[in-house]
């Protein structure tokens, strides 16, 4: 089996040099995840990675890219030399990219990301596996390492780009030169930094700078964005998606359980019919977005529908879980991965789809809405409370919806999610359905863990 990154060809992508040649089966930014063979690069950042380089060479590193020799390594030992661990690395990436003759999708979005770029690992993997980002890298780091692990045998490619600041987009599109470009969703999430809704449209409209003349854009139709959704897509197709009639590819039918949704969807070649095995309507757009997405690419949408279908939820973002109560078991629907205003209230259709003898919600901060935090935090207590049977809340901000909640609303707040969990795990009986979502600085996994100490087993469910 060839190695992804022969030696000569990792020094003519990064124009570093090496003490002893060496190929690499992968790449890792991480000693502690690496695996033999791998490429270990000492990134520099809130931290300098050349302080593990001789951790990751003794776990099997086939050798690592440094700007230096770390002290006290051996002179024998296998190095990439380079300039700048961190641009060798995007230059890795780029190389990763133009050696890459399949399809590439990028994907950005206020929600939805990470869920629709899952999707698209499996509508992608027509005649082997498609590629796609790990967990969430999604920024400076996580694009270029992406398209480094980029195998050119891959069926297709999913590369999933964030931001949280203007201007981080644009280059990090350019460096995918995707043949679609997908958004998600425009919403609030970080309006702090960003300063507007308007703001946060076109900087996720910017991901359209990386396609090429002959690239797609996909987006949702009928948001308030349409004038800047239309400059970005300078005159390259533009397809539009959702449950409205007017929309490119859209929902011609839609039923919904606690388990999933059976839909029909109409795209531009076929209409399929398919079952979705995780609850939501949001579900069901992150998939019509993904079909649209490989359609454009030319691929068969009769087959991605079916290979869809074996879509599962991940941690942190819907996994549900059944907790052993000893008397009986209460439902974990775990959204603790992050949190925003549209992703709440999705996650909150998912709570009151589910038969329940009472549906408790657990929510930590929003993060990074600046001024608009207060008000984007009261304004959901309404919806919250016409789902929930009790509330808990830590954080400071969670404080402002608990002031907006019925007293008899009120299961308890806290600053933490340590502090929380107790007051959760006493509350549950058997045949409750609780819900856990917040921003992923809250740490409400460490209460998911808490609530499943007892005894859980993992169940199918759905991603927000």
């Amino acid at each position: 089996m060839s190695a992804l990154w022969p030696a000569a060809a990792l020094v003519a992508a990064t124009g570093g040099h090496m003490t002893l040649p060496f190929d690499a089966a992968g790449i890792s930014i991480d000693s502690r995840t690496l695996r033999p063979g791998d490429l270990f690069v000492a990134l520099h950042g809130t931290g300098d990675g050349h302080e593990f380089v001789a951790a990751a060479l003794a776990r099997g590193a086939a050798g690592a890219m440094v700007t230096r020799v770390p002290d006290g390594l051996a002179a024998t030992a296998p190095l990439l030399m380079v300039a700048d661990t961190n641009q060798a690395l995007t230059a890795l990436g780029a190389a990763g990219r133009a050696r890459f003759a399949g399809p590439v999708v990028a994907v950005t979005g206020s929600v939805g990301k990470t869920t629709t770029k899952e999707m698209l690992r499996l509508v992608l993997a027509e005649g082997g596996a498609a590629h796609a980002a790990e967990a969430s890298h999604n920024n400076h780091w996580g694009v270029p390492l992406t398209l480094a692990r980029l195998p050119v045998t891959a069926s297709g490619c999913a590369v999933e780009i964030g931001m949280n600041h203007s201007g981080e987009i644009a280059p990090l599109a350019r460096l995918a030169r995707p043949d679609v470009a997908v958004i998600t969703a425009i919403g609030t999430a970080h309006i702090g930094q960003m300063g507007s809704a308007r703001a946060i449209a076109v900087e996720k409209a910017s991901i359209a700078t990386g396609l090429g003349a002959a690239g797609v854009l996909v987006a949702p139709h009928g948001t308030r964005w349409d004038d800047a959704l239309r400059r970005a897509a300078d005159g390259r197709t533009w397809l539009s998606f959702g449950f409205a009639a007017g929309a490119d590819t859209r929902v011609r039918e839609f039923v919904a359980d606690a388990e999933g949704s059976t839909v029909a969807l109409d795209l531009r070649t076929a209409t399929v019919r398919l079952r979705i095995p995780a609850p939501g309507r949001h579900m069901v757009e992150n998939a019509l977005a993904a079909l649209t997405a490989a359609e454009a690419t030319g691929l068969d949408v009769r087959a991605a529908s079916a290979r869809l279908e074996a879509f599962a939820a991940f941690g942190g973002r819907g996994r549900r879980h059944r907790i052993s109560l000893g008397e009986g078991s209460a439902l974990l629907l775990d959204e603790s991965y992050n949190a925003s205003s549209a992703s709440v209230r999705a996650a909150l259709g998912v709570l009151g789809l589910q038969a329940a003898r009472r549906r408790l919600v657990v929510l930590g901060d929003m993060r990074e809405l600046g001024a608009h935090s207060e008000a984007e935090h009261r304004a959901l207590a309404a919806p919250v409370a016409e789902i929930a049977d009790l509330v808990f809340v830590c954080g400071e901000a969670m404080a402002y919806l608990y002031e907006e909640l019925p007293v008899a609303k009120r299961g308890g707040q806290a600053l933490t999610a340590v502090d929380l969990a107790p007051m959760v795990r006493a509350t549950l009986r058997a045949g409750d359905a609780v819900l856990v979502k917040g921003s992923n600085g809250m740490k409400l996994g460490a209460l998911v863990a808490a609530l499943m100490a007892g005894g859980s087993d993992a169940t199918q469910g759905a991603a927000a």
